[in-house]
């Protein structure tokens, strides 16, 4: 006798089971795919950890109360009440902007000047340093500005790389970064040789020595919005160590072996590490893995009093030193800030400074529309082409 499967018994029958089948494949798909999202959602947002002692996986007894970080704006809000007016001072505070530069350079220093001069410092009159590896034109940047400016050139002992840095080594990790497609500055030396200038060296210069506050400045930036208070008495006022404006994830190609050679300082020196830490931007499951966010250095205002005085912050850089990472690698200097303040800084006395629009190389960030001076049309930021935005896309 023989036997017929229910599709083989009349094509009616056998379109009704294709037709079954197929709704039974959409609704599993789907259920897979909502359920790959909501896991991608959970491990984005993590755990919110905070680590004291050791880098164990300890649940944070607060953390429900406290909103999830990511890359995008990773503290909470800012306190400033965007609909009121920015406040007005009869003083300033102990600050300087910085840049460092080659004399090639002239032309983006020049732009960018004006970009500060033009938004915020006409007023202010806040001096200028400018650094430089060899002397540095003065007439052009002197020119721009009404308030001091300071020229120094940097020691070549911090500046060129060291010695025991093995060169057959380090030429051929550059080669190798090279043929990776989408890193940049693979093959540079000069640019690893300012990533170690501004991860260990740049708080030792004689000319900031000074300065209690700095404002660092890159060739080639914009600032889109006016800036209608002041950043520095912000930071002053309210006990902020170090401020940004975007926070980026490093490309991954770069700092293979970062993480681990970070976690292998702070277990072994768990005592620098504040009870307060930012440890969940860094990492979500307790130091385990890295989470790859950095504060985007080339724009960042930070108090100089903790570099110089914070013992677990130079030691951490001495063990980075050490490992050779800036050139056998490309260590830079925003992953390594990201990871230092991170964990060595209280998180409240990191800031974001979610309301200075800035923009440097298409990376741009925007205010919230509604901030005063949208209103006032002192502003041509497109909000729409914000890191915020996008983050939420």
């Amino acid at each position: 006798m023989a036997l017929y499967s229910p599709l083989s018994s009349a094509p009616a029958a056998r379109w009704k089971q294709l037709l079954l089948t197929k709704k039974s494949l959409i609704a599993s798909l789907f259920i897979i795919f909502s359920f790959l999202g909501s896991l991608e959602l959970f491990l984005e947002r993590g755990i919110s950890t905070r680590i004291l002692s050791s880098f164990s996986l300890t649940p944070d007894s607060s953390s429900s109360n406290q909103s999830p970080l990511s890359c995008s704006n990773p503290f909470e809000p800012s306190s400033f009440q965007h609909s009121t007016p920015r406040p007005t001072y009869s003083r300033k505070a102990n600050a300087t902007f910085l840049t460092l530069a080659r004399n090639s350079d002239l032309a983006g220093v020049i732009r960018s000047m004006k970009q500060v001069e033009g938004r915020f410092n006409r007023d202010r009159h806040y001096p200028w340093v400018f650094l430089n590896d060899e002397p540095f034109t003065e007439e052009c940047t002197s020119a721009v500005t009404s308030a001091k400016t300071h020229y120094g050139q940097i020691p070549r002992d911090q500046w060129v790389q060291p010695d025991f840095i093995d060169e057959e080594r380090a030429t051929k990790a550059r080669k190798a970064l090279s043929k990776i497609r989408g890193v940049f500055y693979a093959d540079s030396v000069s640019y690893r040789n300012m990533c170690r200038f501004y991860s260990g060296f740049f708080y030792r210069q004689a000319l900031l020595q000074d300065f209690k506050y700095y404002w660092r400045v890159e060739p080639d930036i914009n600032y889109r919005c006016e800036i209608e208070y002041d950043p520095f008495l912000y930071m002053e006022d309210n006990n902020k160590a170090y401020g940004f404006t975007i926070s980026v994830p490093e490309q991954k190609e770069t700092t293979p072996t970062l993480w681990d050679t970070s976690m292998e300082f702070f277990n072994q020196n768990p005592q620098y590490l504040h009870p307060n830490n930012a440890m969940r931007f860094a990492s979500k499951d307790g130091g385990k893995t890295w989470t790859r966010c950095t504060y985007w250095t080339n724009f960042e205002i930070g108090d100089l009093d903790f570099f110089r005085g914070s013992e677990g912050y130079n030691k951490y850089f001495e063990h980075l030193e050490t490992a050779g990472g800036f050139y056998y690698e490309r260590w830079g200097d925003a992953p390594m800030h990201g990871i230092a303040i991170s964990l060595l800084l209280d998180r409240e006395r990191i800031h974001h400074f979610d309301d200075i629009a800035y923009e440097h190389t298409g990376w741009e960030q925007c205010p919230d529309p509604l901030t005063p001076a949208y209103e006032r049309g002192r502003c041509s930021c497109d909000y729409g082409n914000s890191m915020a935005v996008k983050w939420k896309r």
